[in-house]
């Protein structure tokens, strides 16, 4: 059996009652009423890329430590919805090439079934490109320009909203940030439990300057960062750059392509 570099279970219900109610204060609901538990893995190797052919008899699922039944198996190559969240914050003024950049990568990855959305935020969230197919990035993104504030929570839990509505099972957010939220109405945990109630993975890249001044600041914010990825299976990738990005994007959209669903 192949070695397994990651194995990661990204625990998620069949949603019986979704409701994520979009307004501007932490009063906001997400609310889920699940009575069936689905676990969608994406097993990869030591070289990054995804593991195919495993079979039923090779997965084991616990609980509490007690190995339950497991009465669904597939594995199947599927298209995925995602949403790029681009920061255009004034934090970012030297790092919107960059962030540009990833974001064309990212989209330079997409099969003809994927469909990709997006937003900038600054001190609000803003759509840049509806869900698309398209691997050419829309002419506006060349226009933007870094100001304002920092709502990345907002841009999380708006993003997980929109995914919640599509129908592709596989599903993620890809945000490309400094990591710094300075105005959001809705704190980082009611962020990413709208994201775990969409069954949305959360892949963060972290676009701060290398060399920034403010070392303490830049590890805050990249704990900032890796939180939402670990939590929800995810990747964080940590300050990209030619190949090291390119490669990165590529086992992101490898990994959102294929899974395993187990119920």
């Amino acid at each position: 059996m192949n070695k397994v570099r990651l194995f990661s279970f990204f625990l998620f219900s069949i949603l019986t009652l979704i409701s994520i109610v979009s307004a501007q204060s932490d009063d906001d609901v997400v609310s889920v009423d699940s009575s069936i538990v689905v676990m969608n893995a994406t097993i990869t190797g030591l070289d990054g890329k995804p593991i195919l052919g495993l079979e039923q008899n090779q997965f084991k699922i616990l609980e509490d430590g007690k190995e339950q039944e497991i009465t669904y198996f597939q594995a199947e190559e599927t298209p995925f919805a995602a949403v790029i969240l681009l920061d255009s914050s004034g934090s970012m003024e030297q790092r919107m090439t960059l962030a540009r950049s990833a974001a064309i990568t990212f989209l330079d990855g997409l099969r003809s079934k994927d469909v990709a959305a997006i937003y900038n935020f600054d001190s609000k969230v803003s759509l840049v490109q509806e869900f698309s197919n398209t691997r050419d990035i829309a002419e506006s993104v060349f226009g933007l320009k870094a100001s304002g504030m920092t709502v990345l929570n907002d841009a999380i839990f708006h993003a997980a909203g929109e995914l919640a509505k599509r129908p592709e099972k596989r599903r993620a957010i890809l945000v490309l940030s400094d990591g710094e939220d300075t105005k959001s109405g809705h704190t980082a945990d009611k962020a990413l439990k709208a994201a775990l109630a969409a069954n949305a993975l959360i892949y963060t890249v972290d676009i701060s300057a290398p060399d920034g001044s403010d070392k303490q600041k830049k590890i805050l914010n990249q704990r900032v960062l890796r939180n939402f990825a670990e939590k929800t299976g995810g990747t964080f990738v940590p300050t990209p750059g030619g190949l090291g990005m390119r490669e990165a994007f590529k086992h992101i959209v490898g990994e959102l392509s294929l899974q395993y669903s187990i119920l």
